[in-house]
């Protein structure tokens, strides 16, 4: 009887890889960093992918039990990502526990803040909550998150789209985000 708990994982793991690379591919696009004033940093990066993670998480909420533990499957995904990248910079393995405590942290305290702004459509409020976490040090000068913040609310709004079958087969992609001076 245990065996078929593994060989369900082992089923998911395709899946869960499939969309896993969905998910950061679409936070990998060039135009993230170049119009949307996301830095093209380490942590510019981890924000970025934060933001699609969180996306994916909050369409997942909804669906069957099985969506719901294909998202947690991705975020562990995501975080085992993390931790390698952690270790491929070279940090000890002494400091990695605490590292990604922090960033565990990090995330879950952006998916309460974005969530909030998103229930309540409050694109003003999602973009100072973004502005504040991509830009932590920065003063009044910062760049403007207006744009991501526009890009969340239409990306969530096409994942609500999205039918469950594509969820089920880790096929759910976003859509992709459009430069400036290009249409939608």
């Amino acid at each position: 009887m245990i065996f078929g708990l593994f060989r369900k994982r082992n089923h998911n793991q395709i899946i869960v890889v499939r969309q896993y690379e969905l998910l950061t591919s679409t936070a990998r696009q060039p135009v993230f960093y170049t119009d949307y004033d996301v830095p093209d940093t380490v942590m510019g990066r981890f924000e970025l992918l934060s933001v699609v993670m969180i996306l994916f998480f909050r369409r997942t909420r909804s669906s069957a039990t099985s969506g719901q533990e294909l998202a947690q499957e991705i975020v562990d995904a995501f975080f085992e990502d993390i931790d390698y990248s952690i270790r491929e910079l070279g940090i000890g393995d002494n400091s990695v526990p605490k590292r990604m405590k922090k960033l565990a942290g990090m995330f879950y305290g952006r998916l309460e803040s974005y969530a909030a702004a998103m229930d309540g459509e409050d694109r003003t409020a999602l973009a100072a909550a973004l502005r504040r976490n991509i830009y932590p040090k920065a003063d009044d000068g910062a760049a403007s998150m207006v744009g991501l913040a526009d890009w969340m609310m239409t990306a969530e709004a096409y994942l609500a789209a999205v039918p469950e079958a594509e969820l089920a087969t880790g096929s759910a992609a976003l859509p992709l985000p459009v430069g400036r001076g290009q249409e939608q």
